[in-house]
């Protein structure tokens, strides 16, 4: 009987890919911009005269735009119809691609980077809705790993044509392609079908402020451990508690506001009202599991996606065109390590390929801390890179699978803000940690080399402020000892202690990925020990919680 119930599925199923080709659009939208950003890392610290880590904070506010408003999103989402909310969101995120081509000054771009932030909090969870409302059974399953793939598949085209607009134009022009994406995509938009709106939806007001709270706490916090201080206040701390810097302060009331935003929400649900978030989807380990390994990975993948172009533009000199081809290996292994993987979900449980998947990642880390140089073409830092992007490809595609089917359909867009706030979150986080720690390192490193070095007088240290320095280029360096007379000799060796610190500050920091990616396999014990085919009908994905 089920032999012959399943053809039948499938050809109900069947239906135009038009409407996944402008849902796919909307996730490379989003993607596009995230990656164009350090790849027009050079023109961008040129054009507004301003530190490389400044460029690294757009990553962070249009993360924090995202990830702090997107479960507003959703519920608005589902109270005025998907397809209205996803052409409203699209056309702000025109908007603020036109700002961030005029921008004059780093402050706007900055500005324009939290305003696509909000768009996106409004087009993510619009997403696996989108796809719920258009496709069934395996081609909805279908629909699913395109989505994540969509993701790979932008980063490999932000990488290739950014680089080569961005060198051979300006970084404006290759933002000027996200305007031409985006006014395609609005008018595309119009074949969806028309969704149902639910003006009864309500909206859980103190629990949108309580977690927006948390998400900007976090964020800023760590944002600002470079700036204010790791543990004691420093000379650009604001202000201190007690002596101790404002921004470890801050993530920790941002992890205590965010615990009490899932005690608020499971309050509000035991009184019959609708939480901000369906707590079904975050409600058993299996859940939690999938969230912590997403949130690990994701984080990953922003500390290497600001590290390499920091070293290949700022350290080395190089165009974005360079950054784009060493970066190459690295997102075409993403972007078919994300397609290819769904032909292992047969073979093996999402447990094994998550834990297979973090071993690569935490291989090719430590690979890179051992071979690297200053020359990112040699094969053995092609091979780590590799290696870490057959890692990211798998977990990224396997664990938003793993989300979207250990909750019911009716879900969707509590699913879409989740993954949303997840991954939006963890970029923020990645590259706010990885940008603080590597010039941290760098910095305790010149310093340490500084100390009673004969040739560098106390005099040109202090005159030249070289205890200190963010990343500068061998060329920065050079103009600003040659403003203060420094000699043949205390160049040289000015040039060399920075070179090593440089060097050594990335090294560690790929290990100290490498034992993040280590750490995640923890968390890799709550996900499914079943192949997809093997999930029985009902409440399947939810048996941790019951064994529990």
């Amino acid at each position: 009987m089920s032999q012959t119930k399943t053809p039948v599925i499938d050809q109900e199923a069947r239906a135009s890919w038009l409407p996944m080709i402008v849902i796919a659009m909307g996730q490379m939208l989003m993607s596009f911009n995230v990656a164009a950003i350090p790849v027009s890392m050079g023109g961008m610290v040129e054009s507004f005269q301003t530190p490389p880590t400044t460029i690294g904070t757009a990553v962070v506010l249009y993360s924090l735009g995202v990830s702090g408003f997107i479960m507003l999103g959703a519920k608005l989402s589902q109270r005025f119809g998907s397809k209205i909310f996803f052409q409203m969101a699209v056309a702000l995120f025109l908007v603020a691609m036109i700002t961030i081509v005029a921008s004059p000054t780093a402050e706007i771009m900055l500005a324009a980077q939290g305003l696509a932030g909000l768009a996106g909090a409004a087009l993510v969870p619009t997403l696996v809705v989108l796809i719920a409302d258009h496709y069934r059974g395996k081609q909805q399953a279908e629909a699913v790993g395109w989505l994540g793939s969509a993701r790979a598949i932008a980063g490999v085209l932000a990488f290739v044509i950014v680089g080569s607009v961005a060198t051979w134009l300006s970084w404006r022009y290759a933002f000027g392609l996200l305007i031409v994406h985006s006014a395609v995509l609005l008018l595309l938009s119009f074949k969806l079908k028309p969704s149902q709106a639910n003006p009864a939806v309500g909206i859980d007001l103190f629990g949108v402020l309580l977690s927006a709270c948390a998400v900007i706490m976090i964020t800023f916090g760590f944002n600002n451990l470079r700036n204010w201080g790791v543990l004691l206040a420093g000379s650009g701390a604001p202000f201190d508690v007690a002596g101790a810097s404002p921004a470890p302060v801050m993530i920790v009331v941002g992890v205590v506001l965010l615990a009490g935003f899932f005690g608020w929400s499971h309050g509000r649900a035991k009184r019959g009202k609708t939480p901000l978030l369906a707590l079904d989807v975050v409600d058993s380990p299996l859940e939690w599991g999938t969230v912590a390994a997403l949130f690990c990975i994701v984080g990953i993948e922003g500390a290497v996606n600001f590290s390499v172009p920091l070293y290949i533009q700022i350290v080395q000199g190089q165009t974005s065109l360079a950054t784009s081809m060493a970066m190459m290996p690295f997102m075409l292994t993403v972007f078919f390590t994300a397609i290819l993987i769904v032909r292992l979900y047969k073979r093996f449980s999402p447990r094994q390929i998550a834990t297979g998947a973090f071993l690569l990642v935490a291989v090719g880390t430590a690979w890179l801390a051992f071979v690297i140089r200053n020359d990112w073409s040699v094969p053995p830092v092609i091979a780590g890179l590799v290696l870490v992007g057959l890692g990211q490809g798998a977990l990224v595609t396997l664990l938003f699978n793993v989300l979207v089917t250990a909750s019911p359909k009716e879900l969707a867009s509590d699913v879409g803000s989740l993954r949303g706030v997840t991954q939006n979150l963890a970029a923020a986080v990645g590259t706010s940690l990885v940008g603080a720690m590597l010039v941290g390192l760098l910095t305790t490193v010149i310093v340490g080399s500084l100390n009673d070095n004969p040739v560098l007088t106390a005099e040109l240290k202090d005159q030249a402020n070289l205890t200190n320095l963010n990343f500068l280029s061998d060329t920065q360096l050079e103009e600003r000892l040659n403003g203060f007379a420094a000699t043949g000799e205390q160049l040289r060796e000015a040039l060399r202690i920075n070179q090593e610190a440089r060097t050594r500050a990335l090294k560690t920091g790929f290990l100290v990925l490498s034992g993040i990616a280590l750490l995640a396999l923890v968390p890799c014990r709550w996900l499914p020990a079943y192949r997809p085919h093997e999930i029985p009908s009902g409440p399947a994905p939810r048996r941790p919680k019951r064994r529990k």
